[in-house]
């Protein structure tokens, strides 16, 4: 009887641990195909965007090479840019030594480089003229939006902004700023001259030009007090300087009815005012793809050398690297102010797990090292959060990437050296870590480096990263990223399958 009532145990266990297994296998098999489905759902919105981009430049294609007939301003402007390049090689030698050079040696990688780093430093080549048009429009484009509230005070060096506090501004200064509507100029001692403020879709002035002659070689501008960009360096310094809001100032005398109904408008106009925000970026998001692509257009028909696939890279890079070096904070100051509510989201997650090992966020207990108390003055990975500190000081989006890149590359060498802690044996012949635990790796880097600012730094990113790194290498690295910093704004929350008991 014993032996019977034993066997029985035995089978129910065995069934028992096929049950479990199914059920394993079906919550994995679950996981594949919502993986799978994100990952169609991402690759059909990247084929879409390139196929956007693809359209935009068959149109400028057809624009550019249009048929004799009527010419639109577009094609006109297309055709007097040109017109005023093959004047420009009539009276200066550089181009045609270069062309020679090129051609003489078409497989030296460096000399694409050299020859548009040189090209950029003539500042009355037509090249740098339409760089300088697109950069002025949008920068009177993202004025008005990130000087808005703000007071005065004496210009100061731009520094970064590394808190969710710096976008909020006071309601009451608010109200007693000057504001700006369409086709008007500001009212402020730091305003924009009304020549650039209404000219700029216009060439430069000759005698602008021939004050600039003399300047040095250079990718981000430097031209007088007029024609800079200081007045809005001011006041995106003051974004790190605006306390938070604060509402300890109201007197307290109105009543409870009074003050429900301002709180209602006062929502209602901040949620109209976010709406013509995010409109208000996507139309600067599409004129500066506009922007690159006339400019890599002109270069390519200014040097017809150029026209390879390896060399519009590099052309492409650094077009990217001039045009953005000098407007890159007030863009990120737009993206910070659409993308407030991540970053505050973000910012309190950090608070609370800031101190947190890395097994509270899911890396293997293998992947860091058995003691990390024991490091003195130090914790885990903190090599690869110093590396992902450096992306915020970059102004050029592919080096932003390249960080993010390296970043990524410095956790896997960590991730080995902390497994070959754990595993004393010889070298292990498979990499030391794999998709599932890159994210939670990641995410404790992200957490370390305590910068909201990674939210809106790689949402801008998305939008202005050639598609080509998209696929490769780079891509991976910044949807891995930008994985990581959603999961670590829903950390909060408490919907996540953290363990509050692990916390240091």
């Amino acid at each position: 009887m014993i032996p019977k009532m034993f066997r029985r145990q035995v089978e129910l266990r065995a069934y028992w641990r096929k049950l479990k297994a199914f059920v394993k296998k079906l919550s994995l098999q679950r996981q594949m195909m919502e993986n799978l489905i994100i990952a169609k759902a991402r690759q059909d919105a990247l084929q879409r965007k390139m196929e956007e981009r693809r359209l935009r430049l068959q149109e400028e294609a057809n624009r550019r090479f249009a048929a004799s007939g009527a010419m639109t301003a577009e094609e006109q402007e297309q055709r007097t840019l040109y017109t005023n390049v093959l004047e420009y090689e009539q009276d200066h030698d550089w181009p045609k030594l270069w062309k020679a050079n090129m051609k003489e040696n078409p497989d030296d990688v460096t000399l694409v480089s050299r020859l548009v780093s040189y090209l950029l430093s003539r500042c009355d080549h037509p090249v740098v003229k339409l760089l300088r048009k697109h950069q002025y429009r949008v920068y009177n484009g993202l004025y008005p939006i990130v000087s808005k509230g703000l007071p005065q005070s004496p210009a100061v060096l731009l520094r970064p902004s590394r808190s969710t506090h710096n976008l909020l501004h006071p309601e009451t200064k608010r109200k007693s700023t000057n504001t700006v509507s369409s086709g008007q100029s500001f009212s402020t001692s730091l305003s924009l001259s009304p020549s650039l403020s209404h000219d700029l879709n216009t060439n430069y002035d000759d005698d602008d030009e021939e004050e600039e002659e003399g300047e040095e070689p250079h990718t981000q501008l430097t031209v007088d007090r007029e024609n800079s960009f200081e007045d809005l360096e001011q006041f995106l310094t003051q974004l790190d300087l605006a306390p938070p809001h604060d509402s300890t100032d109201d007197t307290g005398s109105d009543s409870e009815l009074t003050c429900d109904t301002s709180m209602l408008k006062e929502g209602h106009i901040q949620e109209l005012e976010m709406r013509a925000m995010k409109e208000h970026l996507k139309a600067i998001v599409k004129d500066i793809h506009i922007a690159i692509d006339q400019l890599l257009s002109l270069c390519l028909l200014s040097f017809e050398c150029l026209n390879t696939a390896s060399s519009k890279d590099l052309c492409l890079a650094s077009i990217e690297e001039a045009f953005f070096t000098p407007l890159w904070s007030a863009l990120v100051a737009l993206f910070r102010k659409v993308n407030r509510e991540r970053e505050q989201a973000f910012e309190t997650s950090m608070k609370l797990y800031q101190d947190a090992s890395p097994g509270v966020l899911g890396v293997p207990s293998k992947l860091f090292p058995p003691e990390p108390d024991t490091l003195q003055g130090s914790y885990p990975y903190k090599s690869a959060v110093q590396e992902l500190k450096l992306l915020v000081k970059d102004c050029c989006p592919q080096k932003k990437l390249e960080c993010i890149v390296r970043t990524l590359r410095v956790i896997c060498a960590c991730a080995e050296d902390y497994r070959c802690l754990h595993e004393v044996d010889s070298a292990p012949k498979t990499a030391a870590i794999g998709a599932d635990d890159l994210l939670p790796i990641l995410s404790f880097v992200a957490l370390r480096c305590q910068c909201p600012q990674l939210v809106s730094e790689c949402a801008a990113l998305e939008e202005f990263i050639h598609e080509g790194y998209l696929i490769g290498e780079e891509g991976y690295c910044l949807t891995s990223m930008q994985s990581a910093l959603a999961y670590i704004e829903s950390l909060h929350t408490g919907g996540t399958y953290l363990p509050a008991d692990k916390l240091i």
